[in-house]
């Protein structure tokens, strides 16, 4: 059965007029009681963003997990995503052993080269490393997940030399997932390697994607990989609402003030109503209605994609708290249900 959950980058509020940012410690303690009411309503699992920006609350998700593992019961606990590329994979992995352990296993690392730079020269890397970084740390990271004792040698990070890494995780290893944006190499890689893949489905058209979901599924089976392990998912911008013109008309200026935001670091277009309005098409890539339309487009990606999980990507442009929370409650109440007595 599909797993359906939320994940979320931190965005913090910034004021239209005047251009003030809301302060992160409001918006971290919103953030908890929303995970706590995702777990009270059923949710499946929940994905914490890292960004080392102003408009962004969290530049640590193992720390926001670990706060979270203390007032929830059931959840799944996971980055969405951690940048693997500039982190020290050891002190990920421990870090989210402890979570895990704080959780009694329900910890999941969610690896991803990041959209975002400013991890870059923060942490003291170059750029021009962006893919062999990822690599290297990538390996590093799943030997972490199967053995105690490490003996390792890479470019970039000193060697490890019968090493032993604690605390280990209460399964002894974790789930991790790995994070794409439409890239043939990163699904090729993560086929090889048996990993279960999260394609983020964030402009456009979903249907472009298809081809990278088979060349995706087609390296996982050609690697010899057991069909009944095989996992895949996708993360999609998504609000909820009981009214579905009333919340898409409501929350269209947060949404597009965020991509207009992000737009002007990347040399994007000023956005338009139409690529909403599009988005939010049975063709678009945006799931903002009410409960049958989310339903509706939620199950017709399951049957495009196979997909075994879902990601609503619901703090776009950082609505106001209360009308997250009602979302969350339409979708843990009358949404997830309906997706999953559907198949």
């Amino acid at each position: 059965m599909m797993e359906l959950g939320i994940g979320m980058f931190g965005d913090l509020q910034i004021d239209p007029q005047t251009g003030k940012i809301q302060a992160p410690q409001e918006r971290i303690q919103e953030i908890i009681e929303e995970i706590k009411l995702m777990d009270e309503v059923g949710v499946d699992f929940f994905g914490m963003g890292e960004h080392h920006r102003a408009d962004y609350a969290v530049a640590s998700p193992e720390i926001i997990l670990a706060a979270a593992a203390t007032v929830t019961n059931r959840i799944k606990l996971g980055s969405a995503v951690s940048v693997l590329s500039s982190a020290d994979p050891v002190k990920l992995y421990q870090d989210f052993a402890t979570v895990d352990l704080l959780s009694n296993g329900r910890a999941e690392i969610m690896a991803g080269r990041g959209s975002f730079i400013e991890s870059f020269p923060l942490f003291g890397f170059d750029l021009k490393d962006y893919s062999g970084l990822f690599e290297e740390k990538l390996d590093l990271l799943l030997r972490l997940n199967k053995m105690d004792t490490i003996n390792w040698t890479g470019k970039y990070r000193p060697s490890l030399i019968n090493q032993s890494v604690y605390p280990r995780p209460v399964n002894n290893s974790m789930p991790i997932w790995i994070a794409v944006g439409g890239t043939t190499e990163s699904v090729i890689r993560a086929g090889k390697l048996g990993l279960p893949v999260m394609f983020a489905i964030i402009g456009g058209s979903p249907i472009n994607f298809k081809p990278l979901f088979e060349i995706y599924q087609q390296a996982y089976l050609d690697n010899g990989h057991d069909p009944e392990k095989f996992q895949v998912g996708v993360h999609m911008h998504s609000f909820f609402g009981a009214d579905s013109k009333e919340v898409a008309d409501w929350y269209y200026p947060y949404y597009s003030n965020q991509m207009n935001r992000i737009g002007a670091s990347r040399g994007w277009p000023p956005y338009q109503k139409s690529q909403y309005d599009y988005g939010r098409s049975r063709h678009g890539h945006l799931i903002v209605g009410d409960v049958n339309e989310s339903v509706d487009k939620i199950l017709q990606m399951q049957e495009t994609f196979g997909l075994t999980r879902f990601s609503a990507h619901m703090d776009v442009g950082s609505p106001d708290h209360s009308k997250m929370m009602k979302a969350i409650e339409i979708y843990g109440n009358e949404i997830i249900p309906k997706v999953k007595a559907a198949k």
